[in-house]
């Protein structure tokens, strides 16, 4: 069977629900999408969590930039991630082994990967691919948030 994404009021139900994204190749330059992204979901109301190994122990909007989700050891309700398709599976790998197991895992707009959503879901965690988090957000979230 294909792979369908939540409707729109499961996805609104996740974000209304959400406290703690954790935001997978979030980029220090202001200029790319992933630091956009991250600074908006923060700017809503989100404990940013940034993982990108290339810049690990670096600051970015406020937070240290962690190499990889395994060294999250708090509770997260959402990994995004910014990555290729292709790069997604072991990424998911990692989601599936955190200390506290995310709620959902959320592949950014076109991003799809069928075996990293499959472990995923296997894992009980809720899978979103090929959707902007924070176009979402921005649609599906009342702005009295």
């Amino acid at each position: 069977m294909a792979f369908t994404n939540p409707d729109n009021d499961k996805r609104r139900q996740i974000l209304v629900d959400a406290k703690t994204i954790a935001v997978v190749g979030c980029s220090n330059k202001p200029d790319r999408t992933s630091y956009m992204i991250a600074a908006a979901m923060q700017h809503a109301g989100y404990r940013i969590i940034p993982v990108n190994p290339v810049i690990a122990g670096q600051t970015v909007l406020g937070e240290t930039v962690l190499g990889s989700l395994l060294d999250i050891h708090e509770p997260v309700d959402i990994v995004n991630v910014f990555r290729r398709s292709e790069e997604t599976l072991p990424v998911a790998e990692d989601a599936v082994k955190m200390e506290h197991k995310p709620k959902v895992f959320w592949l950014q707009e076109g991003v799809y990967n069928e075996a990293a959503a499959s472990l995923a879901a296997e894992h009980g965690i809720e899978v979103i691919m090929d959707h902007c988090i924070k176009v979402d957000h921005a649609i599906l979230v009342p702005r009295n948030r």
